[in-house]
């Protein structure tokens, strides 16, 4: 019984651990940060990274709890929208005090590893909290984002910025590493969520017709407000004559109507009925 005991106790201590290390590798999430509305020209396109599909419930975060890549003895490790999560294999690297120190990877949003004089050193590049998007193409909205996090805190300005393409069909992790200075580092992948969402799409105003029949009706309605004001209250006219020019008005059905008989005979020219005024000679 009290092996048992001792037994049960064991696993519900590993339970309470590793659901305190998910909480705290997952708490910090920013997904107000992670949204794009971009609007061009008729269009508004909408990226949101952290929103769940059904193929992809945790959106453009890692099932893994994190991303990574290698290049030239460089490891870098990245999470999108949120911080990182280690349940086997943390980064082994000395000087990650700024990214969960013990935990090392567990506090911030990407960190970096390189070799110096044979040791690894780790360096944070950024938080979830400093992450910005913005578009990857000014002149063609839809096809991607790219995400930018930084770690002002640190001596070098370090840096990543991750260009995410869209591909509908597949996902496809970071294979490239490219490093500018002493601590900008680039790296790209294709997902899904790439590509945006176009929320509302529809003509950009008016258009020049639209407001030129806008501004008519509105000189028409001034037009027969201040005439009808003036009849009233100047010339002491009472009734439907109160309406400036009213047998034009009245008139003007009729009008319509004949001009449109006299366009139809213009085009269909005469009708078979119709009998000329000359009569045929006889030589």
């Amino acid at each position: 019984m009290g092996v048992d005991r001792i037994s049960v106790s064991r696993k519900i201590l590993l339970l309470f651990l590793s659901l305190t290390i998910l909480r705290r590798g997952w708490a910090e999430v920013v997904p107000s940060l992670c949204e794009l509305r971009v609007k061009d020209k008729n269009k508004v396109y909408h990226y949101s990274l952290s929103s769940p599909r059904p193929k992809f419930p945790h959106g453009i975060l890692s099932e893994d709890g994190f991303y990574k890549v290698t290049a030239n003895g460089t490891i870098l490790w990245f999470q999108l929208c949120g911080s990182m999560v280690f349940n086997h294999n943390p980064p082994l690297c000395v000087n990650c005090e700024d990214c969960g120190g013990l935990h090392c990877g567990m506090g911030c949003g990407a960190l970096v590893s390189n070799k110096v004089e044979g040791y690894p050193v780790c360096n944070t590049l950024g938080k979830p909290s400093s992450t910005t998007i913005s578009r990857r193409d000014e002149k063609k909205s839809g096809t991607g984002v790219i995400v930018k996090m930084i770690n002002p805190g640190t001596r070098g300005n370090c840096s990543l910025t991750v260009t995410i393409m869209c591909d509908s069909d597949r996902v496809q992790g970071p294979e490239t590493l490219q490093v500018h200075g002493t601590c900008e580092y680039y790296t790209e992948l294709k997902h899904p969520l790439g590509c945006a969402n176009i929320v509302s799409s529809g003509a950009n105003g008016l258009g020049w017709f639209g407001t030129l029949m806008i501004i008519i009706l509105c000189v028409f309605g001034v037009y027969l407000l201040a005439g009808a004001a003036f009849r009233h209250f100047v010339l002491h006219i009472r009734g439907i004559d109160v309406i400036p020019n009213v047998e034009f008005w009245a008139s003007l059905p009729h009008r319509t109507q004949g001009l449109f008989l006299s366009i139809m005979r213009r085009f269909r020219g005469p009708s078979h009925n119709h009998r000329s005024s000359y009569s045929p000679v006889n030589f």
